[in-house]
């Protein structure tokens, strides 16, 4: 089972105009992280990303002065307007 599928934080996939293509995200864990033209890939990507940073955040829970892991956002609201890709 990947790690993202545990926290409920939105994966996000947009088309950036100023990039001229799809970016991804997912808010509360990483911010913008990976781009490209097709968005099912990027979204792919971004889940693999994901996956590796909740790990990463895991083992610093274990060493002392770790960061927490990602606290999930259900329920929160974000605001915003994605134009709609070419």
């Amino acid at each position: 089972m990947r790690q993202s599928s545990q926290y409920p934080n939105p994966k996000m996939v947009q088309w950036s105009e100023e990039d001229r293509c799809y970016v991804g995200q997912c808010p509360g864990v990483i911010g913008p992280c990976c781009h490209g033209d097709d968005a099912s890939e990027v979204y792919s990507e971004l889940c693999r990303i994901v996956d590796e940073w909740i790990e990463i955040m895991k083992q610093g829970e274990k060493k002392q002065g770790g960061k927490p892991s990602p606290v999930p956002l259900t329920g929160e609201h974000f605001f915003g307007s994605s134009p709609a890709a070419p």
